[in-house]
């Protein structure tokens, strides 16, 4: 059979590409690069999104320092959310058209104009919410519902410890917190941060982070304790947080930022703080009516009908105004954006979330 004439690909035979910011080394933020490569199409089961806008997590700079355990081997994406349009689905894709406005959650990848998604990992982008803010829902929120209600099992009328309130995270669980009833007790690291979610999260106090919180917290408690204690951080702040919980108080353990406080990483400060951070057995915990679990959204793959079932309820809870997505600002989905955004959460300077946005 003879090709097409001077080795040109008819049309229908070129490979598809889409741009993306990837992770080829590890290191600081400088270290993400804009690449072109392959898209594939979508198989059974599975949609093509195009990306409109890109949420940045904190895991995001775990994975490029190269201490995030369950990230693939350089080179790839990272990305956990995105919001977008539906290109093109494959074989035995029922609920999706071309053009539906979707979110979804990924492994990684999606720092990309295009990605390919299982069908079952989307929702349907509500109308009321633009493709920024949007993606500014799914890991905070989520993350923040599992740890309050389905971890920690919080109930109305208890008290609930959140550090790091004024982040991505904890600015979702304080207003999923307030909004059930509980009695919310924050740390932040700026008296701004502190203000927003006392005066506009309506949390009960904010302590300074990076002050004496846990005897503020202890004198603000009173008696009564903490019910539940949200922490991200481990290191000593893990210890703070048992050393605070009531009887049946239950700790939700889900990061250990405390492990990369710089942008690159720091194999000391990252045995130190694995180390400060307590090891707990369970016979430790029966007298004191203690409990402690760890949650990794990532890994709820079946708990996925969970999921996707709280994320429709929190967008019907900003739909109709009782939640909103805290959205601090955005950068452009490529490497410099990228790691401009990195730059900005490594500086603890994020009120709120930040998101990648494609051009419009």
């Amino acid at each position: 059979m003879v090709g097409p004439r001077n080795g040109r690909r008819r049309a229908s035979d070129r490979v598809k590409t889409t741009k993306a910011v990837r992770i080829e080394r590890y290191g600081g933020p400088g270290v993400l690069v804009d690449r072109e490569i392959p898209l594939p199409d979508p198989g059974p089961d599975a949609v093509h999104v195009e990306v409109e806008a890109a949420g940045v997590n904190f895991a995001d700079l775990a994975m490029r320092a190269g201490i995030y355990a369950t990230a693939p081997k350089p080179p790839f994406s990272p990305g956990f959310e995105i919001a977008g349009t539906v290109a093109r689905i494959g074989a035995g894709v029922e609920d999706w058209r071309a053009g539906d406005r979707v979110v979804a959650l990924l492994r990684h990848g999606g720092y990309a104009r295009d990605v390919i998604v299982p069908a079952r990992n989307l929702v349907r982008l509500p109308e009321s919410l633009e493709a920024a803010f949007a993606a500014a829902v799914p890991v905070a929120f989520l993350t923040a519902w599992v740890a309050l209600f389905e971890s920690g099992r919080a109930r109305s009328g208890e008290t609930v410890l959140i550090l790091g309130a004024a982040g991505g995270v904890g600015t979702a669980a304080t207003q999923l917190a307030v909004h059930a009833g509980l009695r919310v007790i924050g740390t932040a690291g700026t008296a701004a941060k502190r203000e927003f979610v006392t005066h506009q999260l309506g949390a009960a106090a904010c302590f300074d982070s990076r002050g004496d919180w846990e005897t503020e917290t202890r004198a603000f408690a009173g008696n009564r304790g903490i019910d539940v204690a949200l922490d991200p951080i481990g290191g000593a702040a893990t210890s703070s947080c048992r050393r605070l919980l009531a009887p049946l108080g239950r700790i939700v353990f889900y990061g250990l930022s405390d492990a990369l406080p710089g942008s690159k990483r720091n194999w000391i400060r990252i045995v130190r703080a694995y180390l400060r951070t307590p090891r707990i057995h369970p016979l430790s915990l029966v007298e004191a009516n203690a409990g402690v679990l760890g949650i990794h959204l990532l890994h709820l793959e079946q708990k996925e009908t969970v999921l996707l079932a709280a994320l429709e309820e929190i967008h019907r809870g900003i739909a109709a105004g009782e939640l909103r997505p805290i959205l601090d600002r955005t950068f452009a989905l490529d490497a410099a954006g990228a790691t401009a955004a990195h730059t900005f959460l490594h500086e603890r300077r994020n009120l709120g979330k930040v998101v990648l946005t494609a051009p419009g």
